[in-house]
């Protein structure tokens, strides 16, 4: 544990925030596997709309700096490149 008053906020302030992200992240996750089962279910309207949800996390994630802005460029392009197979 810190020493002094600083480092000791320091360490609250960052606690605080790494269960603030991996809430955030766990939602995410639990968005995706929604959006997954709606593609599996070949239900394409739901996923279109599941898809919307999921894009709008992601890019409030990267606002946030919960993700970098590459990941969530990488994860958006690979589902949406899920959805788009199945359009064919």
């Amino acid at each position: 544990m810190a020493k002094s008053k600083t480092p000791a906020k320091r360490a609250r302030r960052a606690e605080a925030n790494r269960l603030n992200n991996k809430a955030y992240k766990t939602r995410l996750k639990n968005v995706v596997k929604n959006y997954e089962v709606s593609l599996n279910g070949d239900d394409l309207e739901a996923a279109k709309g599941n898809l919307l949800q999921v894009t709008s996390l992601i890019d409030k994630s990267v606002s946030k700096g919960i993700l970098h802005k590459n990941t969530a460029a990488r994860k958006k392009s690979n589902l949406s490149k899920q959805l788009n197979l199945l359009n064919k």
